[in-house]
């Protein structure tokens, strides 16, 4: 789908493909402070191990809404020790209108993501700042090559007899 700015003034017309943002929160919190004191005496910077996945469903009578989950772990450790561990689920609801039913998927697994992402960056900054830690800074993440990625693994697991999924919207893809 190709999308191109209205002039400045300019209505856009109401049959336009576009998607709305319903509700945004966090589904899914949890933070383990396990070497709190102890990062305090130690100069040596930690190992950062960390994950991201999204999820979907189909949500409402219509099947134009769905929610999106964004996963994030992270986990600290200084040599075998666990200093943190994050997990994070920032989920959105979105709504696709006068979208066609190609361009849905790609929505979901690339710009809502990326859309929730910067929100869930902040909060993990936030809750490793207030558990004693510098802020963990996330660099931003390009989730277009980690779609085409999730279609080729898809494609490969067709190719070899597997059986494809049957869901309405497109698998758990982990990146």
């Amino acid at each position: 789908m190709t999308t191109h700015p209205a002039p400045e003034g300019a209505q856009v017309p109401a049959d336009s493909p576009h998607l709305r943002v319903l509700a945004q929160y966090v589904k899914e919190l949890s933070f383990q402070n396990l070497a709190a004191a102890a990062a305090q005496t130690m100069d040596v910077q930690p190992t950062i191990d960390m994950g991201v996945e999204v999820k979907s469903r189909g949500m409402g009578d219509r099947g134009d809404a769905f929610e999106v989950d964004l996963c994030i772990n992270v986990q600290a450790k200084r040599g075998e020790s666990v200093m943190f561990s994050a997990n994070l689920v920032y989920s959105g609801v979105f709504q696709f209108m006068n979208v066609r039913a190609d361009d849905v998927e790609p929505l979901i697994w690339i710009e809502c993501p990326r859309l929730l992402f910067p929100f869930g960056r902040q909060i993990l900054a936030e809750i490793t700042r207030e558990g004693g830690y510098p802020p963990l800074l996330i660099n931003p993440i390009d989730f277009t090559p980690l779609y085409w990625a999730e279609l080729r693994e898809r494609q490969n697991r067709t190719d070899n007899g597997e059986q494809p999924l049957q869901q309405p919207a497109p698998p758990t893809s982990a990146f």
